[in-house]
């Protein structure tokens, strides 16, 4: 997963992260994939939290950040996803990843149903076709 973001150069300003062992995992290892220099930012408050929660966590977010992961757990990842886009997730799938562009000048202006998808991936969809650049990366694991 991380390959195709790597390959599109998709980076993030910021990464907040479940203080969760496995979350913490994920979100090293993410990191370490694409290069990504800043700090993580492991929070306990991402762990079994509320949608809504979540969304006043990304209100209070430093708006000089532009692109910033959440790395979290189901089922509020996908609950939160499903408060800010019209389209409806039954269950975001072990490591999905929903890029949501959302139409604001500031993070504290979130608000349900803001958000567009911009793509939506998760492991199946790479199972019988691997390009040769996740292939070589994803054998290496």
């Amino acid at each position: 997963m991380s390959s195709y973001i790597s390959l599109h150069n998709v980076k993030p300003d910021i990464i907040l992260s479940s203080s969760a062992l496995r979350a913490q995992m994920t979100a090293d290892q993410l990191a370490e994939k694409i290069e990504y220099k800043g700090r993580i930012h492991y929070m306990e408050e991402l762990y079994m939290t509320r949608p809504k929660t979540l969304l006043n966590i990304m209100t209070l977010q430093d708006n000089q950040y532009d692109k910033l992961f959440l790395v979290g757990h189901n089922p509020e990842v996908t609950e939160f996803a499903n408060l800010l886009i019209e389209e409806h997730f039954t269950k975001l799938p072990t490591l999905a990843i929903l890029a949501i562009t959302l139409d604001i000048d500031n993070w504290e202006d979130i608000e349900e149903n803001r958000g567009e998808i911009d793509f939506f991936i998760h492991p199946k969809q790479f199972k019988y076709y691997l390009p040769k650049q996740i292939r070589t990366t994803w054998d290496s694991k």
